[in-house]
């Protein structure tokens, strides 16, 4: 179906794309993995004819079932791609929150995707209604309405969505992430398109909804019988749902295979590091906790509240519990896992837990140095307009003004600031760099060095990986170990991936609803799961 020969695209210089050339063949479901910035996404957008107007094809054709889309050297023929994009090919973005539009409910956004494809849109009398009156007009306007629809409904059926009827008329963000995306892929199938184009389109989403987001891609493909380009920096993801797999590195194919070939026997060291860095149950876990270590803090009975305000101007404004009665304790040296879905209560948990949020009963009490956080989104989290030094060093004055016996001459603050950069494995010469200079991974390297540099006694980190490639990952994951080892550290990480938690955690505390379900040593709990929702997290 798809045959792309030698393409090469450019950004007003370096060229991102390097003489790619594959095949897609009908029905067949091909998975592009590698890291950010290895070409996927470009070459994905390039086929789809949606990369920006700043880019330019220095090589290569591509082809459509014999018939040619796109060749370097020649404009692209929009109209020719009007005719292809929606109807014969489709795309799923990777963020559903950013590709829909904010201001149209679910129903008219999907139902706009037939309006400029389907072929029928109504008219004007002159033109369809002429000589069969308004009253004959208008009917038939109400039954074309009315066709399109039963037509959107049964998409947003198909995707496994339901009260579809509700939905309708909702915006997205009265959706969850799962039923977004649900809703981003019905505007890729409903047209029945030959090819769909997949990109990252589980990437923010919890490992039960990404199960479900895969099991409905490969029955999409069986029933309707269209191929699937599907790009991701998850190599689980991968091996679950391809047929065969290409691994792109700097822009270039560097291997290329049936899918159990690459992963059993990969050619290209590349592919054996990619591999070898996926997280993974390997090895017996054992906890690093002593015997007599003690506990840092301590969770009593605590339920976290948050304000809901009311529908009407004069409405009382009421608190909703978002976590019940948790209890547990975090102990010297230790890293305690809490693994959960999105809006199960692990935030609010370690909001309440480090005092950002008080609208709690119970108890927490601490038995250390004060706690710090290492966010999500590092780019979200520090001062875009402040330097690497500067920003390593705020934590330091901060706690000098608090507590003026700790206060550090700006001498002694700065060789903190490069000791840390030595000890999260960044040079002195990041000192003096800001945070848009640096990528995604050594900004999570910072973000870890201002937590640890006043040597608190507990660190909460709050999914620091999520969004990281999978060798980011892992270079995050062993800092994170090294760094409990050597400053004797302890962590409540935070994370939906139950094999991130498997690798860094001593111990795993699950939860789900705001509820702590249960807790045990690592290897313990994956042998012996006892609550039925840890069972269906493994699975």
């Amino acid at each position: 179906m798809i045959k792309i020969k030698h393409l090469s695209v450019a950004f007003d210089g370096p060229e991102v794309v390097k003489d790619v050339s594959f095949e897609i063949g009908d029905g067949e479901i091909l998975g592009v993995v590698g890291e950010s910035g290895s070409g996927k996404s470009v070459t994905a957008l390039t086929l789809m004819g949606l990369v920006a107007e700043t880019a330019t094809v220095t090589t290569g054709q591509i082809y459509y079932d014999d018939q040619l889309l796109l060749e370097a050297g020649k404009p692209r023929n929009e109209a020719l791609y009007r005719s292809y994009q929606g109807r014969k090919m489709s795309m799923i973005f990777q963020e559903p929150m950013t590709s829909l539009n904010p201001t149209m409910k679910i129903g008219p956004q999907v139902e706009e995707v037939l309006l400029l494809h389907d072929g029928k849109k109504g008219g004007n009398r002159k033109e369809n209604g002429a000589g069969q009156g308004v009253a004959g007009w208008l009917s038939e306007r109400r039954e074309e309405k009315d066709r399109r629809k039963n037509k959107v409904l049964d998409a947003l059926r198909s995707v496994g969505l339901k009260d579809v009827e509700r939905l309708y008329d909702c915006y997205p963000h009265q959706l969850s992430g799962g039923m977004r995306q649900r809703v981003m892929i019905a505007m890729a199938v409903i047209l029945h398109p030959g090819l769909i184009i997949a990109d990252e389109p589980t990437t923010a989403l919890d490992v039960t909804i990404q199960n479900q987001i895969i099991d409905l891609l490969r029955k999409i493909n069986q029933e309707q019988k269209n191929s699937l380009l599907f790009i991701t920096h998850d190599l689980n993801l991968a091996r679950r749902l391809c047929d065969r797999i290409l691994v792109m590195q700097n822009g270039r194919i560097v291997e290329e295979g049936e899918t159990e070939e690459v992963f059993t026997a990969p050619k290209g060291e590349y592919t054996k590091m990619l591999i070898s860095a996926v997280p993974g149950r390997g090895g017996k876990k054992k906890s690093v906790r002593s015997k007599d270590a003690k506990p840092l803090v301590e969770v009593r009975d605590l339920n976290v509240f948050y304000r809901e305000n009311a529908n009407s101007l004069f409405g009382k404004t009421v608190k909703k519990c978002v976590v019940h009665h948790a209890d547990f304790e975090v102990y010297e040296g230790e890293i305690l896992g809490l693994v959960g879905e999105s809006g199960c209560g692990k935030t609010s948990l370690s909001k309440a837990i480090l005092g950002l949020n008080t609208m709690v009963e119970g108890n927490v009490t601490h038995h250390s140095n004060r706690p710090q956080m290492v966010f999500q989104d590092p780019y979200g989290s520090l001062n875009p307009t402040k330097t690497v030094g500067w920003l390593l060093e705020e934590p330091l004055r901060a706690q000098g003004a608090l507590e003026p016996s700790k206060a550090l001459t700006e001498k002694d603050r700065k060789a903190a600031a490069h000791d840390m950069l030595q000890k999260v494995g960044l040079g002195e010469q990041y000192y003096e760099r800001r945070p848009s200079q640096l990528s995604g991974g050594q900004r999570q390297r910072i973000s870890i060095g201002q937590a640890l540099i006043t040597r608190p006694g507990l660190v909460i980190a709050d999914e620091p990986v999520s969004a990281l490639d999978v060798t980011i990952q892992a270079q995050i994951l062993d800092l994170i170990r090294r760094l409990q080892e050597e400053l004797k550290t302890a962590f409540l990480f935070i994370s939906h991936d139950i094999n991130v938690i498997y690798q860094v955690s001593d111990r795993i505390m699950v939860m789900k609803d705001g509820n702590i379900l249960e807790i045990g040593e690592t290897e313990e709990l994956f042998r012996k799961p006892k609550d039925p929702y840890t069972k269906e997290l493994l699975r």
